[in-house]
Parts: C-alpha cells; sequence; structure tokens
C-alpha cells in the first residue's frame, strides 16, 4: 500500500464522538497523575507509531498546534502525512518549536529542556511530549505527590531514559515553565503534569 493510501487510513470512525471520548480520558488522567486509564483501540496509526498515542495525538493536535517526531517515528515518512492529513497540523522543524512532540523511543529522547518551556507569563506555551512506551507497569517504580494527587501515586514506566528522574526533578524546578508528559502504553495512557513531584525512584 503506498504512502498516499495508508495516510487516509486508520482515523477515528466517528471523529466527533471518539475525540471527545479520548479527551475525557486524557482530563482524567491529567486531573489524577500518576494513574493508568484504559485506552480503547480507536485509531490504527501506520507503524511503528500505536494506537493508544495516535488516538491521543488525533485528539489533541490541530492546525494550530504544530508537532514535533522524533527520529524513530520521523524515519517513517507515512506517518508525518498520517498526522496531517487527520489533524490538519504541520510538522515542526525543531523540538523547541513544537507544541506536542511524540516520541517513540523515549531510551533516546532529547532531554526535557531542549523542548519549549513556556514562559512565566504564559507557561502553556510548553510542549506537551507523547511517550510511547514498552509498558506503563513493568518497570522501575516511580512515586509522585502533588496536585490530584491523594497522598502518594506510584506508577511502574517500562522504557524511559536512564536519567529521567534526574530531568523530572530539574523540570519541576522551572515551574511554572517546563514540560508536561502523557505516557502511553499499548491499551492505556498516564499523564504526568509539571506538577507532579517525583519523590522516589527505584532503579
Amino acid at each position: 500500500m503506498g504512502a498516499p493510501a495508508a495516510a487516509l487510513e486508520g482515523g477515528f470512525a466517528d471523529p466527533v464522538l471518539d475525540a471527545q471520548s479520548v479527551f475525557r480520558t486524557i482530563m482524567d488522567a491529567m486531573a489524577r497523575p500518576g494513574s493508568v486509564l484504559a485506552m480503547k483501540p480507536l485509531v490504527v496509526p501506520p507503524a511503528p507509531l500505536g494506537s493508544a498515542a495516535g488516538a491521543v495525538a488525533c485528539t489533541l493536535i490541530d492546525a494550530d498546534t504544530p508537532f514535533w517526531l522524533d527520529p524513530m517515528l520521523s524515519a517513517h515518512g507515512t506517518l508525518g502525512a498520517w498526522l496531517g492529513f487527520h489533524t490538519g497540523a504541520s510538522a515542526a522543524s525543531v523540538p523547541g518549536s513544537s507544541h506536542f512532540a511524540l516520541i517513540g523511543d523515549p531510551m533516546a529522547m532529547l532531554p526535557l529542556d531542549q523542548f519549549a518551556q513556556g514562559s512565566q507569563d504564559y507557561p502553556d506555551q510548553s510542549t506537551t511530549l507523547i511517550l510511547q512506551l514498552q509498558s506503563l507497569s513493568e518497570g522501575a517504580p516511580l512515586t509522585f505527590e502533588g496536585p490530584g494527587i491523594k497522598g502518594r501515586s506510584t506508577i511502574a514506566p517500562k522504557g524511559l531514559a536512564a536519567d529521567f528522574a534526574r530531568q523530572w526533578r530539574d523540570n519541576a524546578k522551572r515551574f511554572p515553565r517546563g514540560v508536561d508528559l502523557i505516557l502511553t502504553g499499548t491499551d492505556a495512557i498516564a499523564c504526568l503534569p509539571r506538577t507532579a513531584r517525583l519523590i522516589q525512584a527505584e532503579n
């Protein structure tokens, strides 16, 4: 199947209702940082992007929010065309100009401070990273506290960079600036807004 045809297929079957459903899940996950929520396979993006990451992208990205793909994902030209067709967005040339960044290989991703950080007056003008992970439950435990978390919340994402804990703590120091993360697995998501404070990381 040629790239043009592949770019047209695999989007939401019902764009309005499906996007609303995914948006509610994302907002719930953002309101409860570190909670792992199920995500139905509502889209079928070109490999290697998974359904959960693809659904998040199709819901949040639009014509006013340029996206950036990491080297693993950008190597697949059909994927950029697929995102452009289903979201109306264009690709950013550099990560610091993106509103959303899709990361297919989180273990090798750029440092978090290489993405748009927002400003003191406009902290919302930062990049939201959509990370595609091997699993949200089979990695080293990370424990967080902060707004939206009752007590503490622990998740175990598999496939993060070795120095993720240090990078996330540095990200918190830039508050109200900094990036937010949406972690995706095969059929689930979890969100880490910049307000989620990492208090314990196990190796």
